[in-house]
Order: structure tokens, then sequence, then C-alpha cells
């Protein structure tokens, strides 16, 4: 069986690629900017790649090298719930500019690659600039048809504030531990940010038989 070569950007803690291994053969290569998530990373992907730095910029110069890229740029500036206490209280969240790097990464990916590729965010407080797929409380941009549903797990409800027991309901979620995080960043950002990892193996599995050109799944799965 043919190997599947992915790049996995802003990679985090692997949320979207925790069940992929069950899906097909894979060489994974991993970019996240924080150090201590990247150690993490490794520490739960011990075979992948992990490199440290600018994802945007490693997107750049080395798509070609894969089969299937996997994208999830910084959601903050594109978040509803961000621009919501920024309306209502600016010195919890001041104004910002949208970080368009979004967008330059969908253009690129659309223009450039041979491959396929998601790129996964928010749903955002404006209207999307290219329109994306809504799946769940995201939008994903691809080259391949989604089914309806990624994924049947219930998410966790949102709060102002994450409390101890919170964070025990996003370890179950997530089948990590939290805690082990050590670094700068919040611990509730991180899991809030996480892809749940059955919408990521959902995903993962009609690019491979996209890839491996393994027959099409039923028309109605499809929106």
């Amino acid at each position: 069986m043919k190997s599947i070569k992915v790049l996995n950007l802003y990679s985090c803690l692997g949320g979207n690629r925790y069940k992929w291994d069950e899906v097909a053969d894979i060489e994974v290569t991993a970019v996240e900017w924080d150090e201590d998530l990247a150690k993490l990373y490794k520490e739960r992907f011990p075979n992948d790649t992990v490199v440290v730095g600018d994802a945007h910029q490693y997107l750049l110069d080395h798509y070609k090298e894969f089969d299937f890229i996997w994208t999830s740029p910084p959601c903050p500036t594109h978040s509803r719930a961000r621009f919501w206490c920024s309306v209502s209280d600016k010195t919890v969240n001041k104004p910002a500019f949208p970080d368009l790097k979004l967008y330059e990464e969908i253009l690129f990916l659309q223009h450039w690659f041979k491959g396929k590729y998601v790129v996964e965010n928010v749903i955002p407080y404006y209207s999307p600039l290219i329109p994306g797929a809504k799946r769940g409380r995201h939008l994903y941009w691809s080259n391949f048809r989604l089914p309806n549903v990624v994924s049947n797990r219930k998410p966790i409800g949102w709060h102002k504030k994450m409390h101890d027991t919170e964070i025990e309901m996003w370890n179950k979620f997530h089948d990590y531990n939290f805690y082990k995080y050590q670094g700068k960043q919040r611990r509730d950002k991180i899991a809030r940010n996480l892809v749940d990892y059955e919408a990521g193996k959902t995903i993962f599995e009609f690019a491979a038989n996209a890839i491996l050109k393994k027959p099409a799944q039923q028309i109605g799965l499809f929106a």
C-alpha cells in the first residue's frame, strides 16, 4: 500500500491527526511554532517529523513534497466570540485586523498544490471572503467533497471561564491530559482550538480515498 505523505500545519497537539493511523499508512510532518506544544506533539506521535517554526512559510517552501496538506491557521481574529467580546468590552479584546494568512493559504493551495488539501478555521463573524463548507462549528475549504456529518460527538459548550472541572471535560473529550502543557498559552484556549479527532479522521479518510483512488462514497453522504 502506498504511504501518504502528509503535512500537518499549525499542528498544536494533533487533535486532527489522532486517528489518522487507523485510515492509511502515513508519513507525517507537523509544524508548530510553540516549542512546548511541539515537544508534547512529538511525545504523542513519536513517528512523526516535528518542525518548530513558521507554518505559513513552511507551506510555501515545502508544499511540493506532500500528497495531503491539512492547515489550521490561527483563528482568533476571525472568531465570532472574540468579536462579540471586543464589541461589548474593548478592554478585554481590542479590535484587530483579520489575519489574512487564512485566505492566502486557501488561494495558494487552490492554484499551486497538486495533491489533496483541507484548510480548517472557525466560522467567522463576517461573510467568508471565499465560501467554505460548514461542518459543526467549523468551516473547511478543500478540493475534495466532504460528507454532511464529519463527527457525531457532542462538543463541549464554551464558558466565560474554564475551571478545573471543565479542563477535565476537555481531557476526556480529546483523550488527552492538558495539564501536561506548561507553556505560556492558556490550556483552555488550546483545548478549544483542538480539532475533534473524529472529524479529523472522517475528513482524512475521504482525502485518503481520493489519493489512493478508492471507490467514491455514496452520494447521499454529501451536501
